[in-house]
């Protein structure tokens, strides 16, 4: 497969309780801007922050299979950005797994950017999220 251009990743978890039932959203764009996946998945019982996690873990394996070597990964979780940029330590140790695997994940391109952006800014990924999460915990 012929690499990617630059991918600019949007990421969101849904979680109904902390913890509780939650999803994951994810919208990949490339560098004309245009959408060239979009999902959302059920990931089970975990907490805020471990769909967080588990939503950017998803778009750095999506962007190597898609062979991206620029990579921009957008999330309004300010605790995850800070956290993966070392400006806060990762104290729950079910988080430092998926940490140091994302972590791990982003070094292998060329280039990778963690944004923390608002909320308003991440409405795709948010809804695809929530959307898998009420689709899951409705059993369909």
């Amino acid at each position: 497969m012929a690499p990617a251009g630059p991918l600019t990743i949007y990421i969101d978890g849904s979680v109904l309780g902390n913890p509780g039932p939650g999803a994951i959203g994810v919208v990949v764009l490339n560098g004309a801007g245009q959408v060239v996946e979009a999902w959302g998945e059920a990931i089970g019982e975990v907490t805020n922050n471990q769909a967080e996690y588990r939503a950017l873990l998803a778009a750095l394996e999506k962007a190597r299979r898609l062979g991206a070597a620029e990579v921009t990964i957008r999330s309004d979780s300010q605790l995850l950005v800070r956290q993966f940029s070392g400006e806060y330590r990762v104290k729950d140790a079910k988080l430092r797994p998926l940490h140091a695997r994302a972590r791990a994940l982003a070094g292998r391109f060329r280039s990778f950017r963690l944004e923390h952006i608002p909320r308003e800014e991440n409405r795709a990924a948010d809804r695809l999220a929530n959307r898998a999460r009420r689709a899951n915990s409705e059993g369909g």
